[in-house]
Protein backbone atom coordinates (compact mmCIF):
# COMPACT_ATOMS: atom_id res chain seq x y z
CA UNK A 1 0.00 0.00 0.00
CA UNK A 2 2.56 2.39 1.00
CA UNK A 3 4.36 1.27 -2.63
CA UNK A 4 1.12 2.25 -4.32
CA UNK A 5 0.52 5.23 -2.38
CA UNK A 6 3.99 6.88 -3.15
CA UNK A 7 3.32 5.96 -6.85
CA UNK A 8 0.03 7.76 -6.57
CA UNK A 9 1.83 11.13 -5.28
CA UNK A 10 4.56 10.68 -7.31
CA UNK A 11 2.50 10.85 -10.65
CA UNK A 12 0.20 13.53 -9.38
CA UNK A 13 3.28 15.98 -8.64
CA UNK A 14 4.11 15.15 -12.65
CA UNK A 15 1.29 15.64 -13.72
CA UNK A 16 0.80 19.29 -11.46
CA UNK A 17 4.41 19.54 -13.25
CA UNK A 18 3.21 19.23 -16.93
CA UNK A 19 -0.07 21.20 -15.98
CA UNK A 20 2.56 24.24 -14.68
CA UNK A 21 4.39 23.74 -17.88
CA UNK A 22 1.87 23.99 -19.67
CA UNK A 23 0.73 27.50 -18.20
CA UNK A 24 4.00 28.87 -18.30
CA UNK A 25 4.11 28.21 -22.09
CA UNK A 26 0.65 29.11 -23.10
CA UNK A 27 1.49 32.70 -20.83
CA UNK A 28 5.09 32.78 -22.59
CA UNK A 29 2.98 32.79 -26.10
CA UNK A 30 0.60 35.06 -25.13
CA UNK A 31 3.37 37.71 -24.00
CA UNK A 32 5.27 37.05 -26.52
CA UNK A 33 2.85 38.45 -29.78
CA UNK A 34 3.40 41.52 -27.20
CA UNK A 35 6.95 42.08 -26.94
CA UNK A 36 7.37 41.55 -30.72
CA UNK A 37 5.26 44.84 -31.44
CA UNK A 38 6.59 46.99 -28.82
CA UNK A 39 10.11 45.82 -30.45
CA UNK A 40 9.26 46.75 -33.77
CA UNK A 41 7.44 49.78 -32.88
CA UNK A 42 10.82 51.02 -30.89
CA UNK A 43 12.87 49.80 -34.42
CA UNK A 44 10.07 51.59 -36.54
CA UNK A 45 10.55 55.25 -34.04
CA UNK A 46 14.79 54.82 -34.05
CA UNK A 47 14.55 54.42 -38.30
CA UNK A 48 12.26 57.27 -38.31
CA UNK A 49 13.89 59.88 -36.09
CA UNK A 50 17.24 58.26 -38.24
CA UNK A 51 15.75 59.40 -41.59
CA UNK A 52 14.71 62.49 -40.26
CA UNK A 53 17.91 63.50 -38.80
CA UNK A 54 19.86 62.85 -41.89
CA UNK A 55 18.99 65.75 -43.50
CA UNK A 56 19.62 67.62 -41.04
CA UNK A 57 23.07 66.01 -40.50
CA UNK A 58 23.98 66.94 -44.11
CA UNK A 59 23.47 70.61 -43.51
CA UNK A 60 25.01 70.64 -40.10
CA UNK A 61 28.19 68.79 -41.53
CA UNK A 62 27.96 71.67 -44.43
CA UNK A 63 27.70 74.45 -42.13
CA UNK A 64 30.81 73.15 -39.84
CA UNK A 65 32.93 72.55 -43.16
CA UNK A 66 31.81 75.09 -45.58
CA UNK A 67 30.50 78.47 -43.51
CA UNK A 68 32.70 77.88 -40.28
CA UNK A 69 36.34 77.13 -42.25
CA UNK A 70 37.99 80.36 -43.96
CA UNK A 71 40.14 78.64 -46.39
CA UNK A 72 37.18 76.42 -48.03
CA UNK A 73 35.02 79.39 -48.03
CA UNK A 74 37.12 81.46 -49.98
CA UNK A 75 38.18 78.39 -52.04
CA UNK A 76 34.47 77.92 -52.63
CA UNK A 77 33.66 81.67 -53.88
CA UNK A 78 36.88 82.34 -55.58
CA UNK A 79 35.38 80.92 -59.07
CA UNK A 80 32.82 83.64 -58.86
CA UNK A 81 35.14 86.42 -59.84
CA UNK A 82 35.07 84.92 -63.34
CA UNK A 83 30.88 84.52 -63.53
CA UNK A 84 29.50 86.89 -66.06
CA UNK A 85 26.67 87.44 -63.58
CA UNK A 86 29.11 89.10 -61.32
CA UNK A 87 30.82 90.70 -63.47
CA UNK A 88 27.81 92.57 -65.13
CA UNK A 89 26.26 93.64 -61.31
CA UNK A 90 30.12 94.58 -59.90
CA UNK A 91 30.18 96.79 -62.97
CA UNK A 92 27.05 98.45 -63.03
CA UNK A 93 27.74 99.55 -58.89
CA UNK A 94 30.48 100.82 -59.54
CA UNK A 95 29.26 102.62 -63.00
CA UNK A 96 26.46 104.10 -60.98
CA UNK A 97 28.28 105.42 -58.01
CA UNK A 98 31.03 106.91 -60.67
CA UNK A 99 28.09 108.66 -62.49
CA UNK A 100 26.60 110.25 -59.58
CA UNK A 101 30.76 112.06 -58.75
CA UNK A 102 31.06 112.72 -62.46
CA UNK A 103 30.45 116.82 -63.39
CA UNK A 104 29.50 116.31 -66.85
CA UNK A 105 29.40 119.92 -67.95
CA UNK A 106 32.58 120.32 -67.03
CA UNK A 107 33.93 117.17 -68.18
CA UNK A 108 35.41 118.11 -71.64
CA UNK A 109 36.45 121.80 -70.63
CA UNK A 110 38.99 120.34 -68.30
CA UNK A 111 40.54 118.07 -71.15
CA UNK A 112 43.55 119.41 -72.36
CA UNK A 113 43.64 120.43 -75.98
CA UNK A 114 45.74 117.27 -76.45
CA UNK A 115 43.89 114.92 -75.26
CA UNK A 116 40.20 116.73 -76.30
CA UNK A 117 40.00 114.85 -79.51
CA UNK A 118 40.79 111.08 -78.02
CA UNK A 119 38.22 111.77 -75.60
CA UNK A 120 35.85 113.19 -78.14
CA UNK A 121 36.45 110.43 -80.41
CA UNK A 122 35.74 107.76 -77.84
CA UNK A 123 32.00 109.01 -76.52
CA UNK A 124 31.83 109.99 -80.01
CA UNK A 125 31.48 106.16 -80.77
CA UNK A 126 29.46 105.49 -77.89
CA UNK A 127 26.10 107.66 -78.68
CA UNK A 128 25.13 110.87 -79.01
CA UNK A 129 23.75 112.35 -75.19
CA UNK A 130 26.63 113.01 -73.53
CA UNK A 131 25.58 111.18 -70.06
CA UNK A 132 24.50 108.46 -72.10
CA UNK A 133 27.80 107.98 -73.50
CA UNK A 134 29.78 109.10 -70.48
CA UNK A 135 27.81 105.83 -68.93
CA UNK A 136 28.67 103.56 -71.60
CA UNK A 137 32.31 104.58 -71.59
CA UNK A 138 32.59 104.54 -68.02
CA UNK A 139 30.39 100.86 -67.73
CA UNK A 140 32.94 99.53 -70.66
CA UNK A 141 35.77 100.62 -68.83
CA UNK A 142 34.52 99.10 -65.38
CA UNK A 143 33.45 95.77 -67.02
CA UNK A 144 37.06 95.65 -68.41
CA UNK A 145 38.39 95.45 -64.91
CA UNK A 146 35.31 93.23 -62.91
CA UNK A 147 36.94 90.73 -65.94
CA UNK A 148 40.50 91.19 -64.96
CA UNK A 149 43.21 89.16 -62.61
CA UNK A 150 43.56 92.34 -60.96
CA UNK A 151 39.56 91.88 -59.85
CA UNK A 152 39.97 88.05 -59.05
CA UNK A 153 42.77 88.81 -56.73
CA UNK A 154 40.82 91.68 -54.95
CA UNK A 155 37.88 89.39 -54.81
CA UNK A 156 39.26 86.64 -53.29
CA UNK A 157 41.14 88.92 -50.47
CA UNK A 158 37.64 90.53 -49.82
CA UNK A 159 35.73 87.86 -49.39
CA UNK A 160 38.39 86.02 -46.98
CA UNK A 161 38.39 89.39 -45.10
CA UNK A 162 34.20 89.14 -45.09
CA UNK A 163 34.32 85.41 -44.04
CA UNK A 164 33.88 86.55 -40.59
CA UNK A 165 30.61 88.89 -41.71
CA UNK A 166 29.14 85.76 -43.57
CA UNK A 167 30.27 83.51 -40.43
CA UNK A 168 28.42 86.21 -38.53
CA UNK A 169 25.05 86.30 -40.88
CA UNK A 170 24.17 82.38 -40.79
CA UNK A 171 25.54 81.45 -37.31
CA UNK A 172 25.69 84.62 -35.54
CA UNK A 173 28.70 83.99 -34.21
CA UNK A 174 31.96 85.99 -35.23
CA UNK A 175 33.68 88.72 -33.42
CA UNK A 176 35.89 92.05 -33.68
CA UNK A 177 34.84 94.95 -35.22
CA UNK A 178 32.30 92.60 -37.90
CA UNK A 179 28.80 94.47 -37.90
CA UNK A 180 25.69 92.72 -40.04
CA UNK A 181 24.08 95.79 -40.79
CA UNK A 182 20.23 95.10 -42.01
CA UNK A 183 20.74 91.09 -42.67
CA UNK A 184 23.08 92.31 -45.29
CA UNK A 185 26.64 90.93 -45.71
CA UNK A 186 28.33 93.17 -48.64
CA UNK A 187 31.89 93.13 -50.05
CA UNK A 188 33.26 96.59 -50.14
CA UNK A 189 34.04 97.86 -54.04
CA UNK A 190 36.52 100.40 -53.52
CA UNK A 191 39.35 98.92 -54.84
CA UNK A 192 37.48 98.13 -58.04
CA UNK A 193 36.52 101.90 -57.89
CA UNK A 194 39.96 103.06 -57.74
CA UNK A 195 41.12 100.70 -60.61
CA UNK A 196 38.41 102.18 -62.79
CA UNK A 197 39.06 105.53 -62.20
CA UNK A 198 42.76 104.87 -63.05
CA UNK A 199 41.63 103.68 -66.24
CA UNK A 200 39.25 106.64 -67.01
CA UNK A 201 42.37 108.65 -66.71
CA UNK A 202 44.14 106.87 -68.73
CA UNK A 203 41.78 107.24 -71.48
CA UNK A 204 42.06 110.92 -71.18
CA UNK A 205 39.33 111.61 -68.97
CA UNK A 206 41.09 113.83 -66.25
CA UNK A 207 38.11 114.84 -64.22
CA UNK A 208 37.92 111.02 -62.96
CA UNK A 209 41.45 111.60 -61.12
CA UNK A 210 39.68 114.54 -58.94
CA UNK A 211 36.65 112.00 -57.28
CA UNK A 212 37.59 111.13 -54.11
CA UNK A 213 37.94 107.12 -52.32
CA UNK A 214 34.53 106.71 -52.68
CA UNK A 215 33.46 103.06 -50.71
CA UNK A 216 30.16 101.27 -52.00
CA UNK A 217 28.75 97.41 -51.34
CA UNK A 218 28.09 94.88 -53.48
CA UNK A 219 25.59 92.69 -51.70
CA UNK A 220 26.63 88.69 -50.63
CA UNK A 221 24.05 87.66 -48.83
CA UNK A 222 20.84 89.68 -47.66
CA UNK A 223 17.38 87.98 -46.07
CA UNK A 224 14.95 90.17 -43.90
CA UNK A 225 14.67 86.50 -41.96
CA UNK A 226 18.29 85.72 -41.66
CA UNK A 227 17.52 86.73 -37.40
CA UNK A 228 14.84 83.82 -37.60
CA UNK A 229 17.42 81.30 -39.03
CA UNK A 230 21.03 81.98 -37.84
CA UNK A 231 20.48 80.48 -34.14
CA UNK A 232 19.36 77.24 -36.30
CA UNK A 233 22.23 77.06 -38.14
CA UNK A 234 24.49 78.01 -35.56
CA UNK A 235 23.26 74.49 -33.40
CA UNK A 236 23.57 73.16 -36.63
CA UNK A 237 27.19 74.19 -37.20
CA UNK A 238 28.00 73.01 -33.40
CA UNK A 239 26.27 69.88 -34.12
CA UNK A 240 29.05 69.87 -37.34
CA UNK A 241 29.80 66.21 -38.74
CA UNK A 242 28.27 64.23 -34.78
CA UNK A 243 24.67 64.48 -36.28
CA UNK A 244 25.28 62.25 -39.48
CA UNK A 245 26.81 59.56 -36.90
CA UNK A 246 23.77 59.69 -34.84
CA UNK A 247 21.19 60.11 -37.79
CA UNK A 248 23.32 56.39 -39.01
CA UNK A 249 23.25 54.90 -35.72
CA UNK A 250 19.53 55.40 -34.75
CA UNK A 251 19.06 54.14 -38.34
CA UNK A 252 21.24 51.32 -37.59
CA UNK A 253 19.52 50.66 -33.94
CA UNK A 254 16.20 50.45 -35.82
CA UNK A 255 17.61 47.54 -37.98
CA UNK A 256 18.79 45.99 -34.88
CA UNK A 257 15.76 45.81 -33.44
CA UNK A 258 13.80 44.47 -36.19
CA UNK A 259 12.23 41.31 -36.37
CA UNK A 260 12.97 41.38 -40.51
CA UNK A 261 16.51 42.89 -40.46
CA UNK A 262 16.75 42.72 -44.43
CA UNK A 263 13.60 44.31 -44.83
CA UNK A 264 14.18 47.26 -42.12
CA UNK A 265 17.85 48.23 -43.87
CA UNK A 266 15.97 48.52 -46.66
CA UNK A 267 13.41 50.53 -45.82
CA UNK A 268 15.75 52.75 -43.64
CA UNK A 269 18.35 53.35 -46.59
CA UNK A 270 15.36 54.24 -48.98
CA UNK A 271 13.93 56.50 -45.98
CA UNK A 272 17.20 58.46 -45.75
CA UNK A 273 17.49 58.60 -49.92
CA UNK A 274 13.52 59.73 -49.65
CA UNK A 275 14.19 62.58 -46.76
CA UNK A 276 17.89 64.13 -47.90
CA UNK A 277 16.16 64.05 -51.71
CA UNK A 278 13.53 66.57 -50.09
CA UNK A 279 16.19 68.55 -48.40
CA UNK A 280 17.56 69.48 -52.23
CA UNK A 281 13.89 69.75 -53.19
CA UNK A 282 13.76 72.43 -50.36
CA UNK A 283 16.93 73.77 -51.38
CA UNK A 284 15.50 74.90 -55.13
CA UNK A 285 12.06 76.16 -53.81
CA UNK A 286 13.73 78.15 -51.28
CA UNK A 287 16.33 79.99 -53.96
CA UNK A 288 13.16 81.05 -56.44
CA UNK A 289 11.68 82.31 -52.76
CA UNK A 290 15.10 84.04 -51.55
CA UNK A 291 16.02 85.63 -55.19
CA UNK A 292 12.49 87.21 -55.41
CA UNK A 293 12.39 88.90 -51.78
CA UNK A 294 15.70 90.61 -52.88
CA UNK A 295 14.76 94.25 -53.36
CA UNK A 296 14.85 95.82 -56.99
CA UNK A 297 18.35 97.16 -56.87
CA UNK A 298 19.95 93.68 -56.53
CA UNK A 299 21.20 91.96 -59.69
CA UNK A 300 19.10 88.61 -59.63
CA UNK A 301 21.87 86.47 -61.72
CA UNK A 302 24.50 87.28 -59.47
CA UNK A 303 22.72 86.82 -56.31
CA UNK A 304 21.56 83.25 -58.14
CA UNK A 305 25.51 82.69 -58.48
CA UNK A 306 26.59 83.58 -55.07
CA UNK A 307 23.26 80.88 -54.03
CA UNK A 308 24.43 78.26 -56.43
CA UNK A 309 28.07 78.78 -55.08
CA UNK A 310 27.24 78.28 -51.45
CA UNK A 311 24.97 75.46 -51.72
CA UNK A 312 26.98 73.61 -54.29
CA UNK A 313 29.09 71.42 -51.63
CA UNK A 314 25.74 71.24 -49.91
CA UNK A 315 23.54 69.83 -53.24
CA UNK A 316 26.69 67.15 -53.59
CA UNK A 317 26.18 65.85 -50.20
CA UNK A 318 22.59 65.51 -51.11
CA UNK A 319 23.13 64.01 -53.79
CA UNK A 320 25.85 61.07 -52.33
CA UNK A 321 23.21 60.63 -49.65
CA UNK A 322 20.50 59.80 -52.12
CA UNK A 323 22.96 57.58 -53.96
CA UNK A 324 24.13 55.95 -51.16
CA UNK A 325 20.98 54.91 -49.50
CA UNK A 326 19.95 53.75 -53.28
CA UNK A 327 22.67 51.02 -53.43
CA UNK A 328 22.40 49.87 -49.85
CA UNK A 329 18.90 49.07 -50.27
CA UNK A 330 19.51 47.52 -53.40
CA UNK A 331 22.41 45.69 -52.28
CA UNK A 332 20.30 44.22 -49.30
CA UNK A 333 17.43 43.52 -51.22
CA UNK A 334 19.36 41.44 -53.00
CA UNK A 335 20.85 39.73 -50.64
CA UNK A 336 17.87 38.59 -49.85
CA UNK A 337 15.42 35.63 -49.77
CA UNK A 338 12.75 37.23 -52.62
CA UNK A 339 12.08 35.10 -55.81
CA UNK A 340 12.77 38.36 -57.73
CA UNK A 341 15.92 38.87 -55.59
CA UNK A 342 17.01 35.44 -56.56
CA UNK A 343 16.19 35.45 -60.59
CA UNK A 344 18.49 38.67 -60.44
CA UNK A 345 21.21 36.47 -58.13
CA UNK A 346 20.90 33.53 -60.08
CA UNK A 347 21.01 36.04 -63.95
CA UNK A 348 24.15 36.82 -62.38
CA UNK A 349 25.88 33.55 -61.58
CA UNK A 350 24.76 31.48 -64.90
CA UNK A 351 25.78 34.54 -66.54
CA UNK A 352 29.45 34.47 -65.29
CA UNK A 353 29.37 30.51 -65.37
CA UNK A 354 28.67 30.76 -68.94
CA UNK A 355 31.50 32.85 -69.32
CA UNK A 356 34.08 30.30 -67.23
CA UNK A 357 32.49 27.34 -68.77
CA UNK A 358 33.69 29.16 -72.68
CA UNK A 359 37.22 30.52 -70.92
CA UNK A 360 37.72 26.49 -69.19
CA UNK A 361 36.92 25.58 -73.54
CA UNK A 362 39.42 27.72 -74.81
CA UNK A 363 42.28 26.40 -72.48
CA UNK A 364 42.33 28.79 -69.31
CA UNK A 365 44.59 27.76 -66.67
CA UNK A 366 44.67 29.21 -63.57
CA UNK A 367 46.92 27.07 -61.57
CA UNK A 368 46.12 26.70 -57.77
CA UNK A 369 43.81 30.48 -57.52
CA UNK A 370 40.51 28.59 -57.75
CA UNK A 371 40.85 26.14 -55.02
CA UNK A 372 41.98 29.21 -53.05
CA UNK A 373 38.95 30.98 -53.97
CA UNK A 374 36.20 28.23 -53.36
CA UNK A 375 38.06 27.89 -50.21
CA UNK A 376 38.34 31.33 -48.82
CA UNK A 377 35.57 33.25 -50.62
CA UNK A 378 33.37 33.97 -47.99
CA UNK A 379 36.51 35.84 -46.23
CA UNK A 380 37.52 37.44 -49.47
CA UNK A 381 33.75 39.15 -50.39
CA UNK A 382 34.00 40.49 -46.77
CA UNK A 383 37.22 42.02 -47.35
CA UNK A 384 36.12 43.43 -50.62
CA UNK A 385 33.30 45.05 -49.21
CA UNK A 386 35.24 46.32 -46.20
CA UNK A 387 37.66 47.55 -48.41
CA UNK A 388 34.90 49.53 -50.23
CA UNK A 389 33.55 51.10 -46.94
CA UNK A 390 37.23 52.10 -46.33
CA UNK A 391 38.05 53.88 -49.11
CA UNK A 392 34.27 55.81 -48.94
CA UNK A 393 35.41 57.00 -45.39
CA UNK A 394 38.58 58.11 -46.17
CA UNK A 395 37.19 59.44 -49.22
CA UNK A 396 37.15 63.76 -48.46
CA UNK A 397 33.88 64.70 -49.50
CA UNK A 398 32.33 61.86 -51.67
CA UNK A 399 30.14 62.81 -54.07
CA UNK A 400 27.43 60.73 -55.77
CA UNK A 401 29.76 59.81 -58.78
CA UNK A 402 32.22 58.05 -56.47
CA UNK A 403 29.96 56.27 -54.63
CA UNK A 404 28.73 54.77 -58.02
CA UNK A 405 32.33 54.57 -59.29
CA UNK A 406 32.98 52.49 -55.88
CA UNK A 407 29.73 50.30 -56.43
CA UNK A 408 30.99 49.28 -59.74
CA UNK A 409 34.53 48.95 -58.62
CA UNK A 410 33.29 46.48 -56.53
CA UNK A 411 30.76 44.98 -58.08
CA UNK A 412 33.84 44.24 -60.91
CA UNK A 413 35.48 42.90 -57.83
CA UNK A 414 32.84 40.19 -57.15
CA UNK A 415 32.20 38.80 -60.44
CA UNK A 416 35.92 38.20 -60.53
CA UNK A 417 35.86 36.12 -57.13
CA UNK A 418 32.53 34.65 -58.95
CA UNK A 419 34.61 34.06 -62.26
CA UNK A 420 37.12 32.13 -60.50
CA UNK A 421 34.36 30.46 -57.97
CA UNK A 422 32.83 29.08 -60.85
CA UNK A 423 36.03 27.65 -62.08
CA UNK A 424 36.46 25.77 -58.67
CA UNK A 425 32.88 24.70 -59.01
CA UNK A 426 33.29 23.69 -62.58
CA UNK A 427 36.51 21.56 -61.81
CA UNK A 428 34.38 19.59 -58.84
CA UNK A 429 31.39 18.80 -61.06
CA UNK A 430 33.91 17.01 -63.34
CA UNK A 431 36.02 15.42 -61.14
CA UNK A 432 32.41 14.13 -59.70
CA UNK A 433 30.88 12.64 -63.07
CA UNK A 434 34.28 10.95 -63.94
CA UNK A 435 34.49 9.02 -60.20
CA UNK A 436 30.76 8.22 -60.98
CA UNK A 437 30.36 4.47 -61.96
CA UNK A 438 28.98 3.85 -65.60
CA UNK A 439 25.05 2.64 -65.23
Amino acid sequence: MSDAGSTARDDGRSELQELRERVATLEAERTRPRRHRVQSLLAAVLIILGCVLAPLGIVSAWAADEVGDTDRYVATVAPLASDPDIQDAVATRVTDVLMRRLDLPALLSDATPAERPRLEKALGRLGDSLEGAVRSFVHDKARAVAGSDAFATIWTEANRTIHASVNKALTGSGGGAVRLEDDTVTLDLAPVVELVKKRLVDEGMQVAGRIPEIHTDFTLVRSDDIGKVKTYVRLLQIAGNWLPVLAVLLVAGGVLLARRRRRALVAGALGVAVTTGLLGIGLRVFRAVYLDALPAGVSQGAAGAVYDTMTHLLHTMIRMAVVLGVVVALAAWLTGRGRRAGLVRGLWTSGIGAARTTADRAGLRTGPVDPFVRRYRTGIVWTLVAAALVVYLLWSHPTGWVVVGLTLALLLALAVVEFLGAGARSEEAAAAKAAAPPM
